[in-house]
């Protein structure tokens, strides 16, 4: 499987607790920024309040910059002194267990996750290649989004559900628990939607199915389909 390209981002600052609105190009894949061998928090492409009402500026505030931040600060701290104490995000995601593994998941889920939104995608659907792909697994983008939305309403407590591509080349729709990740599989993770409380409750409560029928509107298709093999 083609590793993922980890590109180098500036730290995203925190400012009152939360994070400054550092607006950038939209990036395409996981972002990691290492500094003396540091993992540290991704920037966003956007200002916090660029996704409302989709997501609000209090839900991207918190969600990156403290539960993300969190998540960073420990995986920092929980590979020293281990063979991962100077591995790239991916490596420990594949390779360790346990507490390290579930936070460097998250970081990794995270970085993809937030990348992968724009206020205004240069794509809104499936372009080219990865548009075909999508048809020939489930005969359109609106089917897709069907099989999409019905996987993750179904996910009893807190992961994330994916859109990836297998070993073979084919794309899967596939549930994970907690920091879980398609690389644990061999797979190249595309597109994810959290589906943790934390990153929905503010803006929809309990409704995590309307969470999901909304984010199609900041989904940039065209990082999404950078990510192909």
């Amino acid at each position: 499987m083609k590793r993922l390209h980890i590109a180098m981002l500036g730290l995203g600052l925190l400012a009152g607790g939360f994070v400054a609105e550092a607006v950038i190009k939209p990036q395409t894949v996981a972002q990691v920024q290492t500094t003396a061998n540091a993992i540290t928090l991704v920037t966003l492409p956007y200002a916090t309040d660029a996704l409302a009402p989709v997501i609000s500026k209090q839900t991207v505030e918190l969600h990156h910059g403290k539960h993300l931040q969190g998540y960073v600060n420990n995986v920092n701290k929980l590979r020293q002194g281990t063979k991962w104490a100077n591995a790239d995000l991916e490596t420990i995601v594949k390779e360790s267990e346990g507490t390290l593994f579930n936070n460097a998941g998250q970081v990794l889920n995270h970085n993809l996750y937030f990348t992968q939104f724009s206020p205004k995608p240069k794509h809104n659907k499936p372009e080219g290649k990865l548009q075909r792909l999508i048809a020939m697994r489930w005969g359109s983008y609106a089917k897709f989004q069907e099989a999409f939305e019905a996987e993750g309403a179904s996910l009893f407590g807190s992961g994330w559900i994916w859109l990836s591509q297998d070993d073979k080349g084919e794309l899967q729709i596939s549930l994970h628990a907690g920091g879980d990740n398609p690389v644990r599989r061999g797979w190249i993770p595309l597109m994810g939607i959290d589906l943790w409380e934390h990153a929905y409750y503010l803006d929809y409560q309990n409704k995590r199915a309307d969470h999901l029928k909304a984010v199609w509107n900041i989904i940039d298709w065209s990082v999404v389909a950078k990510r192909l093999r």
